[in-house]
C-alpha cells in the first residue's frame, strides 16, 4: 500500500512540474494586435477578423498573424508598414497601406529580415517598397498583390526586393506601378506565375545563380528583365511583351553564363532580346531555343562580340528587323542551326521541295536597310517609305551594294513553331494587341466591301455626250454619226 501511494504522489508531482505549453490561437480584431502580438509566445497563432490597426507594427516572435475578412494596419504614410525579425513567422491575409515615401529610409510595406517567412494572399496599397526580404533564407512569398505610389518612376521603390537571400520561393503575386523587381546576391531562387506590370524594370536580376524564372507576365514596363552576372538561369514559359521605354528590351543578357531561354513568347517589344557580352566565360553556352518572337521593333539584338549561343527552333515572324548586330558588323561563332534543325523565317523566300519541314537554301540575313540602321538608328524614320523599299531592291538586283549577312541559317524552318505553356495576351488590359493581328484581313475585308460598293453603284457618267439622231434600220457607226 506504501509503495502505491509513493506512486501516486510521484505522478502528481510531475503533473505539477513544467511541461511544453501547447500552441495558442488567440482571435482578436485589428486595433487589439499590438497587445495580442505583446503576449503572445512562439508558435502562436492569431486570428485577426476584419478592423484596422493604424501605425507600424513590429514582429519579434516566431507567430502566425492570418487575417480574416482582410484586416488592415495603415501606416499613415510613415515608416514601414509591418517588420518582421523572428523566423519561421507567417502573415496570411491582410491589407497593409500607406507606407512612407523616403527612399533613404526605405519604407516599405513588408520588411522581412529572418529566415523562412511566409507572406501569403496579402494585399499592399500605395506602398513605396512593396515587400523586401534581406538576410531572409527560404522565404516564400505567394499571391500578393502590390500596387506602388503614384510617384514619377524614379522616384518609386523596388515592389519586390531579394537580397542575399538564398532558396526564395516567389509565386503568382502581382506588382503595379513600381520602380522593379530586384533580386541581387542570393541563390536559387524561383520565380513562378508572376505578373510584373507598369514599372521600370520587371525584374532586375543580378549575381543570382541557379535561378528559374517560370510562366511568368512581364508586359507594359520600360525593360521586361534584365539579368546580369549570373549562371544556368533558366527563363521558361513566360510572356515578355510590351516593353516599350527608353531601352524597350523584353529580356537584355549582360555576362550570363550558360542560361537557357526557351518557351518564352516575346511579343510586340522595341527588342525581343538583347544579348550583351552573354556568355561570358570560354567554355559557357547560351541556349535561345523553342522561342516565339513577334511583331517586335527587332527581334534579337546582339552585340558583335557575342560568342557561343545556341540559337534554334524559333520563329521569327513580322519583326521589322528580325536580327541586328548593335553598331554592325557580322555574328560568328554562334550557330543558328543545331542537331538538324534552324529557325523560321517570316521573311523567308525560300522553298520546301521535299516536305520535310525544311528549307532547300538557306537563309541569309543581309538586307541593306538592317545595316544601315544600326549604324544610324534615326533611319528607322523612313522605314515603310519607297526609299527604303527602292534601296532594299537595289542591294538586291546588284551584288556590288549587297552587304555580307549577319547570320547565315543553313536548315531554315518552313512551319513555325509555336510555344504552347507561356501565358498568352488574352486578358482584357492585353487585347488590345490581337486586334493588330487581324488588321491585315480587316483590310482585306474592306477592299472587297468598296469594290464591291463601287461595281453594284456607280457614279453616272455626267460627262458631255454627242446628240444622236437614232435611225431605225442603221448600224451603230452610222446612228453615231447622226445618219
Amino acid at each position: 500500500m506504501k509503495r502505491f501511494v509513493i506512486i501516486f504522489l510521484a505522478v502528481l508531482m510531475l503533473g505539477a512540474s513544467p511541461v511544453a505549453r501547447a500552441e495558442d490561437i488567440v482571435r482578436v480584431s485589428a486595433d487589439q494586435l499590438p497587445e495580442a502580438v505583446a503576449a503572445a509566445q512562439p508558435g502562436d497563432t492569431i486570428e485577426v477578423i476584419g478592423g484596422v490597426l493604424n501605425g507600424n507594427l513590429v514582429i519579434d516572435k516566431s507567430i502566425s498573424l492570418i487575417g480574416i475578412n482582410s484586416p488592415v494596419i495603415d501606416a499613415g504614410f510613415h515608416g514601414t508598414v509591418l517588420t518582421l525579425n523572428a523566423p519561421g513567422t507567417t502573415v496570411n491575409g491582410f491589407t497593409l497601406r500607406n507606407s512612407g515615401d523616403k527612399l533613404i529610409t526605405e519604407d516599405a510595406g513588408i520588411n522581412v529580415g529572418a529566415p523562412n517567412v511566409l507572406l501569403e494572399d496579402n494585399q499592399l496599397d500605395d506602398v513605396l517598397f512593396g515587400i523586401y526580404v534581406h538576410s531572409g533564407p527560404g522565404a516564400t512569398l505567394r499571391r500578393n498583390t502590390i500596387t506602388g505610389k503614384d510617384l514619377d518612376i524614379a522616384r518609386r521603390g523596388d515592389l519586390i526586393r531579394i537580397w542575399d537571400s538564398d532558396d526564395v520561393l516567389v509565386e503568382e503575386n502581382k506588382t503595379i506601378n513600381g520602380r522593379d523587381a530586384v533580386l541581387w546576391y542570393s541563390e536559387r531562387l524561383t520565380l513562378r506565375g508572376n505578373e510584373f506590370t507598369h514599372g521600370r524594370y520587371g525584374l532586375h536580376f543580378m549575381y543570382c545563380d541557379d535561378a528559374l524564372i517560370e510562366g511568368n507576365k512581364l508586359t507594359y514596363n520600360s525593360v521586361g528583365a534584365y539579368l546580369m552576372y549570373g549562371r544556368r538561369m533558366h527563363l521558361i514559359d513566360n510572356l515578355i511583351a510590351f516593353n516599350r521605354g527608353p531601352s524597350g528590351y523584353g529580356i537584355g543578357l549582360k555576362d550570363m553564363d550558360d542560361s537557357v531561354i526557351t518557351g518564352n513568347r516575346f511579343l510586340d517589344n522595341r527588342v525581343g532580346a538583347y544579348v550583351d557580352g552573354s556568355p561570358r566565360e570560354l567554355d559557357s553556352t547560351g541556349i535561345i531555343e523553342d522561342n516565339l518572337f513577334a511583331y517586335n521593333d527587332t527581334g534579337m539584338e546582339l552585340l558583335p562580340s557575342v560568342r557561343h549561343n545556341r540559337v534554334r527552333n524559333n520563329s521569327f515572324i513580322e519583326n521589322e528587323q528580325q536580327v541586328v548586330v548593335a553598331g554592325g558588323g557580322q555574328l560568328v561563332a554562334n550557330e543558328w542551326t543545331a542537331d538538324g534543325r534552324g529557325n523560321y523565317w517570316s521573311d523567308y523566300a525560300g522553298y520546301d521541295a521535299d516536305g520535310d519541314g525544311l528549307g532547300e537554301i538557306d537563309y541569309r540575313a543581309e538586307r541593306l536597310l538592317d545595316s544601315l540602321i544600326s549604324r544610324r538608328p534615326e533611319l528607322r524614320l523612313f522605314l515603310y517609305s519607297p526609299v527604303i523599299n527602292a534601296v532594299d531592291f537595289a542591294a538586291r538586283a546588284f551584288p556590288l551594294v549587297r552587304p555580307q549577312p549577319i547570320l547565315v541559317d543553313t536548315l531554315p524552318l518552313t512551319t513555325p513553331y509555336m510555344p504552347t505553356v507561356a501565358p498568352r495576351p488574352d486578358s482584357d488590359k492585353e487585347g488590345n494587341f490581337w486586334p493588330l493581328l487581324l488588321l491585315p484581313a480587316g483590310l482585306i475585308v474592306l477592299y472587297a466591301i468598296l469594290h464591291v460598293g463601287q461595281r453594284r453603284y456607280q457614279m453616272p457618267d455626267i460627262s458631255p455626250q454627242p446628240t444622236h439622231t437614232m435611225i431605225v434600220g442603221l448600224d451603230q457607226g452610222d446612228a453615231s454619226h447622226g445618219r
